[in-house]
């Protein structure tokens, strides 16, 4: 479960990494459950506004960390679990991958940010009809709504997720990083679009094309 004291060992993780940023990060769990809710047993009223708050501080970490982020998901993906997989960038999803967002089963609501970035993912009504129920939804549901981006077999999830976070670090990551925050809308198209010329891989992307044609050039992160 995530209980505080997770949630802030996943909060010093991702500072730790954004001290010396990898080319991409994969967040996973184990076989059976990806990630249980929020622990249960510490909520109360007078903690809500605390718990809310850790949520929100540390998958918010997790979205705006400025390297391509991928859900490995094996199994469950519960309510804060479903919320940490949304905060990242992509989710891989074994074919024995389930989601859902079943607070209203409690008397309660997503508080780590589920109202906000699943509606963002399958549209509001959908958002509104998965909240409302509490229902869960496997892999296959959860890949033709656009919940999960990919669902593998249960036996190729972990290299698949790996290969696709390589491939992402081999390109260009600054540019990735500054598509990224101009897609999350933390700055404009156009200032990421003029910042990113003064990176060295747009010099070598575009003298490579010029030189090559597309698809050849040779990143160095820079």
């Amino acid at each position: 479960a995530l209980s505080q004291e997770l949630l802030n060992e996943l909060g010093e993780v991702f500072a730790a990494l954004g001290e010396d940023l990898p080319g991409a990060v994969v967040v996973t769990g184990g076989e059976r459950l990806f990630a249980a809710g929020a622990d249960v047993t510490q909520f109360s009223a007078e903690r809500a506004g605390e718990i809310a708050a850790t949520f929100h501080r540390v998958l918010d970490a997790v979205a705006d960390f400025p390297r391509p982020t991928i859900a490995s998901i094996s199994g469950y993906a519960l309510g804060g679990g479903c919320e940490l997989a949304m905060a990242c960038d992509f989710r891989i999803a074994s074919e024995k991958a389930v989601f859902g967002q079943p607070e209203i089963l409690l008397g309660i609501i997503p508080g780590g940010g589920g109202t906000q970035r699943l509606p963002r993912l399958v549209g509001a009504s959908r958002a509104k009809e998965i909240i409302f129920t509490g229902r869960q939804i496997k892999a296959a549901e959860a890949l033709a709504i656009g919940l999960a981006d990919e669902v593998v077999a249960p036996e190729a999830l972990h290299d698949r997720a790996l290969a696709f976070a390589s491939g992402l670090a081999t390109g260009p990551v600054q540019a990735i990083a500054l598509a990224k925050a101009a897609i999350d809308g933390t700055v404009t198209e156009q200032q990421a679009f003029t910042d990113v010329f003064q990176t060295a891989d747009a010099g070598i992307g575009v003298q490579s094309f010029l030189e090559h044609g597309p698809g050849k050039a040779v990143f160095t992160g820079r």
